[in-house]
């Protein structure tokens, strides 16, 4: 896989807040990534992505971060609430098709 989340399924706590991170393999530190939610890859809603650096970037409650040496993204959700329960899928843009890897968040009360 060129990029894998490190838990297939995800749980956080109402009003905490959910981190995982993805693994990339080598040659991808300089593509753009980018975390989206539901079922479907072809129509999930992009949350945020990165700049093309290792800089924080958020938008909203979701917030991605990348560290190229380690080949890892981080994801983060805060303030999670109960129906942010979903399909997530974590991925790297690309020409052509996006290359992306699927997870599943379960929010506990």
């Amino acid at each position: 896989h060129f990029c894998t989340c490190l838990e297939r399924m995800v749980r956080g706590r109402e009003g905490g807040t959910l981190t995982t991170s993805c693994e990339y393999s080598p040659g991808w530190e300089s593509y753009r990534k980018w975390w989206c939610r539901g079922k479907n890859w072809n129509s999930c809603k992009i949350l945020v992505k990165t700049t093309g650096s290792e800089k924080l970037v958020k938008k909203g409650r979701a917030s991605i971060q990348e560290n190229r040496s380690r080949r890892i993204f981080t994801v983060t959700l805060e303030d999670l609430r109960r129906e942010d329960a979903d399909t997530y899928w974590c991925g790297i843009e690309r020409t052509g098709n996006d290359l992306g890897y699927k997870f599943s968040i379960v929010v506990d009360p």
